[in-house]
């Protein structure tokens, strides 16, 4: 038998989908955005929405994103472009790389000028590591979002990194953080 919240949910992502895309200011094609984030300990990606699992560890990471507008099954969406500086000390210190990577966000709900959503992408780095041993990882983030004004918005996000178990060694980063955006 099917249920009824099941319908239902047929019925309203639909209307949901077909509101302007909260990631982006009325009329704007692209955005700018720069992310700042504490590493909270490596591990699964279990931890993106499990916040009694972080743990602080030594590394802060940096991500620029340019970003577009899209549609993907009809909910608000971008299709980004990052740079990521991940920057590791005391202990950690040989788990630093670089990267650069695509990745596409969807926001599964928009509500009064906040939105929640993920997104997922591959990324390159420069490095292997202990935590990784393979140059090819994946991004996976979960984000609350607010619109401030037609041209800026915040968002609280996580983001972890890993090769999907492509490689024997496959411990993860995990990263909590704050990113600011600027659509224009």
């Amino acid at each position: 038998m099917i249920k009824p919240c099941f319908i239902l949910s047929f019925i309203l992502i639909p209307g949901v989908a077909a509101a302007a895309n909260p990631m982006f200011g009325p009329d704007r094609e692209n955005a700018i955005t720069i992310y700042a984030a504490q590493g909270t300990g490596g591990g699964s990606l279990i931890k993106l929405i499990d916040a009694v699992q972080w743990d602080i560890s030594p590394m802060s990471l940096v991500m620029a994103q340019y970003s577009q507008p899209m549609r993907l099954f009809r909910l608000p969406a971008r299709m980004n472009l990052n740079v990521v500086q991940n920057t590791a000390y005391h202990s950690n210190h040989g788990l630093s790389f670089f990267g650069v990577g695509i990745s596409w966000d969807v926001a599964v709900l928009n509500w009064r000028g906040f939105y929640l959503g993920g997104g997922v992408g591959p990324y390159m780095r420069d490095s292997h590591d202990r935590y990784v041993s393979s140059r090819l990882v994946f991004g996976e983030k979960v984000f609350i979002g607010a619109r401030l004004n037609d041209c800026w918005s915040m968002e609280l996000f996580t983001l972890h990194f890993s090769n999907g178990d492509f490689t024997e060694i496959n411990h993860g980063f995990n990263f909590v953080g704050l990113g600011i955006n600027y659509s224009f």
